[in-house]
């Protein structure tokens, strides 16, 4: 990188850590640290919880999602403005009422201590794993591709997340989350319009449409029942709103950022905000995606973006079998981009039967290119077991790079550090609070002053930062960085949300009934996962409903009260 990309990504993410640090040092009281003494306004809400979810995993991973697969993937966020519209009705009056530092105080008081405990640890085991990984993802990425060592990488995302978190706890998160977003979305913008200013001068914004979806990219809606496909509009709108539920509903790094509302009103506006931008804004991420494959339409990809891999096979014995389906992936370019150039003249000149034809050959190369990726893959794993031949996750990153001018590059780099350091700071100021009011205070240490809470409150933060960053050096990168969050949110989001479900709407089940059916569900929904019997986002659904249906049954008959004759 140039000197000016160094100096816009330093200076970008010390103002970050400084403005939060001075903005926020020095909260006294529990109220102060955990929940900003409830001062936000509505809009510092709603962009607080939009970027505590839209991490760096977001602007690595969501482009090269729609680079391969299409726009499908926005059918996963369908559920969200439902779901946001529950929590605004049900959960937010609440938790308001109860006047609660975490989700989970609420469920002492409605059961049992068990019963919160037992959900908060389930918390606590989910959201210590997605904070590993939030500060992973980034971290593998930019260290292979800008050379850098990936400890190192992992150690300074982590510290300056963990330095104006812990100084300055939610208030902190917040204010500096409304900076984050605004450096997030104007760079995402900038490379939007430079990829169609890179494009040919010819091809426009329709043309880039047009071949798009010549590519199988801009399907969007799918209808159908396939229990295969992961994401459709069924899934998004069942899996999808449980898990939305039970994310923004019961997941202390969210409920943080809305019950630091200055009232309810000011929560519920900030999270009807989100419903209505969350969905556009990943239509949005997911369409830079889509204009990055039709840029490289014109401009030749890597066969693998991912370099390393590219640099084992080159040294080993099958060097020469690489070249030869390079040579062959060369030509399929030369040829497809030709076609490409033919088929945008067809479309601007009305010629349909041409553009017809030259669809279908390109559909054809399409084809033929996806096959001498997945041979060159084959290569690699072969050259080196150890390198992830899912290089999805490595296109938008190698496009700013390689593509983008001086100084752009240097914001980009910016934009993907501030959604890994706002999403991070989030998840440790959750884990923080969570286990000093629910644990610490509740179980191990009561009755101490509100000095000795925020101080330990502060100590948690700086030990799950440092459990954060342990777990992310023994990481790996799985099918898809994104998919592999909401999978582990999966596997425990469907059992808290059912908890809360009867918390709100079964009064007459008690205690002992939901903790047997939360622990029996929990052991039932990983052992499906297990088995691979449904996608993924269905586990939200099948987790909620198993607690429902089991607590139930528990209280009618095990823990049923018997009439005194």
């Amino acid at each position: 990188m140039s000197p000016i990309d160094w100096s816009i990504l330093i200076g970008t993410l010390a103002a970050i850590v400084i403005y939060g640090v001075y903005k926020t040092y020095g909260a006294k009281n529990m109220d102060g640290y955990l929940l900003g003494n409830q001062q936000a306004k509505w809009w510092t809400v709603g962009l607080s919880v939009m970027a505590t979810q839209a991490s760096a995993i977001t602007f690595l991973s969501t482009p090269g999602q729609a680079y391969h697969s299409g726009m499908g993937f926005v059918q996963f966020y369908f559920g969200l403005p439902i779901a946001m519209v529950i929590i605004c009705v049900s959960f937010i009056p609440i938790y308001h009422k109860l006047k609660v530092y975490t989700a989970y105080e609420f469920l002492e008081g409605r059961f049992d201590l068990k019963t919160r405990s037992l959900t908060a640890i389930l918390f606590l085991v989910q959201r210590g794993l997605g904070a590993g990984i939030t500060i992973f993802a980034p971290a593998i990425i930019l260290s292979t591709i800008l050379k850098w060592n990936l400890n190192a990488t992992i150690l300074v995302i982590g510290l300056l997340v963990i330095i104006y978190t812990v100084l300055g706890g939610t208030r902190a998160v917040n204010v500096t989350q409304k900076q984050q977003m605004t450096i997030i979305m104007i760079g995402m913008f900038i490379a939007f319009f430079t990829i169609l200013n890179l494009l040919p001068q010819n091809i426009s914004f329709s043309n880039a449409l047009q071949i798009a979806g010549a590519g199988d990219k801009l399907d969007i809606l799918d209808f159908s029942f396939d229990l295969e496909n992961k994401y459709t509009v069924w899934t998004g709108l069942t899996g999808g709103v449980f898990l939305m539920l039970s994310y923004f509903g019961t997941d202390q790094s969210q409920v943080a950022r809305y019950l630091s509302g200055k009232s309810i009103r000011e929560s519920r506006l900030g999270l009807i905000f989100n419903g209505l931008v969350k969905v556009p804004m990943q239509f949005f991420i997911l369409l830079v995606g889509v204009m990055v494959f039709v840029f490289y339409q014109f401009n030749q990809a890597p066969i693998f973006f991912n370099e390393v891999g590219v640099e084992k096979v080159m040294q080993s014995e099958y060097k020469e079998d690489f070249e030869k389906i390079q040579t062959a992936y060369n030509l399929n370019y030369q040829e497809k981009s030709k076609l490409q150039l033919a088929y945008a003249d067809a479309i601007n000149n009305e010629n349909i039967s041409e553009a017809e034809k030259l669809g279908g050959a390109i559909k054809k190369l399409h084809s033929e290119e996806l096959e001498l990726r997945n041979s060159s893959k084959d290569l690699i794993s072969k050259a080196d077991s150890k390198i992830e031949t899912n290089d999805k996750d490595y296109v938008f990153i190698h496009f700013i790079l390689t593509q983008l001018p001086r100084g752009l590059i240097g914001l980009l780099l910016a934009v993907i550090l501030s959604a890994a350091m706002s999403s991070c700071a989030s998840e440790l100021n959750a884990l923080g609070s969570t286990t000093s009011v629910d644990i610490y205070k509740r179980s191990l240490a009561p009755g101490k002053d509100e000095a000795h809470y925020v101080k330990a409150s502060k100590w948690l933060t700086l030990l799950w930062g440092l459990i954060a960053i342990a777990f992310a050096t023994w990481g790996t990168l799985f099918e898809n960085l994104i998919q592999l969050v909401n999978i582990i949110g999966s596997l425990f989001y469907g059992t808290i949300l059912g908890v809360f479900i009867v918390a709100f709407y079964l009064k007459w089940i008690k205690g002992n009934a939901v903790f047997i059916s939360a622990l029996i569900s929990e052991v039932i929904v990983i052992f499906i996962y297990y088995l691979d019997i449904i996608p993924y986002l269905w586990l939200n659904l099948v987790g909620c409903f198993l607690v429902v249906i089991i607590a139930t049954l528990l209280q009618s008959t095990l823990f049923a009260k018997r009439e005194i004759t």
